[in-house]
């Protein structure tokens, strides 16, 4: 029996007046992202960790802009959380999108990271995340009145490198957003998750923040030793602009896409290892009881999304013949 496949709903299709909150917001891709919503007219709240880069983030914005405000907030703290969301509806009212944004790119391997380096990235790149959509939710479910809710991850969520502590923590945040979207179909609540590559911020600068209760400030901070032929690859120098990301992550949170990849360098190896996946799948028979239970509790999450793709292609189609037979008949002209 074919499943039934719910429409894509878009309840931010419409940003304008609405009320974003955006963690990690002070600098890089939280900042780009937060300029971006507030030039589209949403009112924005973002979150920082230092007054420093509280203060150098607001100077980034047009002078005299009261749809903005800023929040110390540590994304582990879930009390703070609650905090964070009851001062922004005080100061905007309720908030219509979540940009589960705060993150750590701790460049540890899976072969000789510590207990701590573990718990800090665990507790920040997922805890940090969940703690957003726990205290959120609940709230936008009840406003009622239409809502999104998106979470950076990283291209290193949907590629294992050789950074397996981060990979692992960014696969958890994919997997999560995916789930969350499976649960909101139908209820008004769009969930995307930003895969990006490399964008220009401070992510490697993590010791800067890093708890007493995840250990000592350590002197090193950076990005991981990477080398090409006879010297380091400036992994920054050739970035993505920040703002260029907050753009793409707008256009998908209208859109209500599921994923949002800003970096297609990356298609080759996804392609690869989505080839790599379909080919390992056992050509043992299916017993029937089986193939129905296992369909019954596969989400219609990637058809759906699948399908709302399809029908801009589709559409854009007759657009692109007209515009080619225009082309040629002018040329036939000449």
């Amino acid at each position: 029996m074919p499943r039934k496949i719910v429409p894509v709903q878009k309840p931010l299709a419409s940003v304008k007046g609405r009320t974003a909150f955006v963690t990690g917001g002070s600098s890089g891709v939280g900042l780009g992202i937060a300029r971006s919503l507030s030039a589209a007219g949403m009112k924005v709240a973002f979150t920082y960790r230092s007054a420093a880069h509280r203060d150098a983030a607001l100077a980034t914005f047009p002078g005299d802009n009261p749809g903005l405000h800023a929040i110390s907030l540590d994304t582990t703290d879930r009390e703070g959380m609650v905090r964070a969301a009851d001062e922004v509806e005080a100061v905007f009212g309720p908030v219509h999108l979540l940009c589960n944004n705060a993150g750590v790119g701790l460049p540890a391997l899976l072969s000789d990271v510590s207990w701590r380096d573990w718990d800090w990235a665990v507790d920040v790149n997922i805890n940090g995340v969940f703690n957003g959509v726990r205290t959120f939710l609940p709230r936008m479910l009840k406003h009622g009145e239409g809502a999104h809710i998106m979470a950076t991850s990283s291209s290193a969520g949907i590629v294992a490198g050789t950074l397996g502590v981060y990979a692992t923590t960014k696969f958890a945040v994919v997997g999560m957003m995916e789930s969350l979207r499976a649960e909101m179909v139908g209820r008004n609540i769009g969930v995307s998750v930003f895969c990006p590559g490399l964008v220009r911020s401070e992510i490697f600068a993590f010791e800067r923040n890093r708890p007493a209760s995840h250990g000592a400030v350590q002197g090193h901070s950076g990005p991981p030793p990477l080398l090409e032929g006879s010297g380091p690859v400036d992994l920054m120098g050739s970035a993505m602009d920040p703002m260029e990301a907050g753009r793409q992550v707008l256009e998908g949170i209208r859109r209500n896409d599921l994923y949002i990849l800003s970096h297609p360098e990356f298609e080759p190896v996804v392609r690869e290892r989505v080839k790599l996946l379909l080919g390992s799948f056992s050509k043992r028979a299916v017993p029937a009881a089986r193939r129905l239970a296992t369909q019954f509790i596969t989400p219609d999450i990637y058809a759906a999304d699948l399908g709302k793709k399809r029908s801009k292609v589709s559409a854009a189609a007759p657009k692109a013949k007209t515009k080619a037979k225009a082309k040629a008949k002018a040329k036939r002209r000449r």
